[in-house]
């Protein structure tokens, strides 16, 4: 197996002071790589929230940048296989003490060889696939594609000389929820949905053999590594899919420590409320549309997307198509609409609002969560 050297990142920082005409000089720091080649780096001192890491800058793009692509299904679980993996990262490594950068360890062709079937490459994850004959629904059942992609994240921390260095790596396995395969070439599509338990099984076992192959690499011996297993949706989805659980490898271990349950998921607004955990937030979507049908005629739809963790709704993402023909006319139906997510949501739900046409955005209204004056901002 290809071996990828990571050489600890003494990365020179200049920490920005914002605007302050007080400053103090910036702090310059040497990073040694296997070229003695000296780097320089700034760290942004503004942190915008707790949510969110700083970045090295200049931004270093992902090893495998481009590789996501052709492997996740849709845009939703583009994002949310990354977004989801930061915010699950944070259980392990805190916003206020390390950097953020895209994977550096594994570069696309590796990833291409870990991603193959076993029959394709002899570090492919996959199972292999048979020696003879087409593929048909008993065999989809069977040897279907469970790995789709690895997204590789990477956390840094600064050191008392003034370096940074890799301190911690999260990985995301995107396991597929369903397998389509061809009976023929250039034949039909076929359709086999994957049962969670084998997408749990496979992903817990995959995820173990990708923390003792990373351990075999040089530099990455004693660096703690968080893996998560992310169930990504169908093809037709136009909601993402979530992390279900993830394992933490510490310093120097080969293997994970155990699995801890995560229970997120996103739901689309409206829908027949089948369950009780929904039924309070669709009816309030319910009001909120019906109150906009009622006065205005001229938008295509009201769409939502709640995001829930532990049965609990944190954010209410609400898209509206629009048909206007008025500057006027637009900044009626915000004022109106902006009054209508206070009156119709909880006061603890964060709902974002996007007002869009075929030009483009048009509007934007977000309440944060326990907050009583909204934002609201009209595109020129």
């Amino acid at each position: 197996m290809k071996r990828f050297s990571w050489i600890p990142a003494m990365i020179s920082i200049a920490l920005l002071s914002g605007c302050m005409p007080n400053a103090d000089k910036d702090t310059e720091i040497i990073t040694e790589t296997e070229k003695t080649k000296e780097d320089s780096a700034i760290i942004p001192s503004v942190q915008i929230s707790e949510q969110y890491y700083r970045t090295l800058l200049p931004y270093e793009q992902s090893a495998s940048r481009g590789l996501v692509v052709s492997k996740i299904y849709t845009k939703y679980d583009l994002k949310e296989v990354e977004n989801g993996l930061l915010r699950l990262s944070q259980r392990t490594f805190s916003p206020d003490d390390y950097f953020f950068q895209e994977g550096q360890t594994l570069d696309s062709s590796e990833l291409n060889l870990w991603l193959a079937r076993s029959s394709q490459s002899e570090f492919g994850l996959n199972p292999p696939r048979p020696k003879e004959g087409n593929m048909t629904a008993e065999l989809a059942k069977t040897a279907p594609v469970y790995l789709a992609h690895i997204v590789e994240q990477n956390y840094l921390v600064k050191t008392k000389d003034n370096k940074i260095q890799l301190a911690g790596i999260s990985i995301g396995l995107a396991m597929n929820s369903n397998y389509y395969y061809q009976k023929e070439d250039f034949g039909a599509t076929y359709e086999e949905s994957i049962p969670q338990a084998k997408i749990k099984e496979n992903g817990r076992k995959m995820a173990n053999e990708i923390v003792k192959r990373m351990r075999a690499m040089e530099g990455l011996e004693n660096i703690p590594i968080t893996v998560g297993i992310f169930k990504q949706e169908s093809r037709n989805s136009i909601v993402p899919g979530s992390y279900f659980e993830y394992g933490v490898a510490a310093k120097g271990k080969a293997a994970l420590d155990g699995w801890t349950s995560l229970n997120e998921e996103y739901v689309l607004f409206p829908q027949p409320i089948t369950e009780e955990k929904y039924r309070d937030v669709g009816q309030s979507f319910n009001n909120f549309k019906q109150d906009i049908e009622k006065y205005f005629s001229n938008y295509t739809s009201v769409v939502g997307t709640g995001f829930y963790q532990d049965d609990s709704i944190k954010k209410m993402t609400i898209e509206i198509p629009i048909q206007f023909y008025g500057a006027a006319e637009l900044v009626g139906f915000t004022q109106y609409m902006t009054g209508l997510v206070m009156d119709h949501f909880p006061a603890s739900m964060h709902v974002e609002v996007n007002v869009t046409s075929i030009n483009g955005a048009e509007a934007l209204v977000i309440k944060k969560a326990d907050e009583t004056e909204p934002y609201v901002h009209i595109y020129d």
